[in-house]
């Protein structure tokens, strides 16, 4: 699937949402949406969550 197939989907699913749910089911969406992307490209071996965690902790830097 293409980057640009992807985020077609992606905008296509929280324009139904936003359309059927209101703001807070988009907004809910849109974060478990995010959860996921992160959690897949954990699962790829492409980002690595105890970096992440660190960084937002304060323990090192994210550059």
């Amino acid at each position: 699937m293409t980057p640009v197939v992807a985020g077609a989907a992606a905008g296509a699913v929280l324009a139904y949402v936003a359309l059927a749910f209101g703001f807070w089911g988009f907004l809910l969406t849109a974060l478990f949406m995010g959860i996921g992307a992160v959690l897949g490209r954990s699962a790829e071996g492409k980002l690595d969550l105890g970096g992440v965690l660190d960084a937002l902790r304060g323990r090192r830097s994210s550059s």
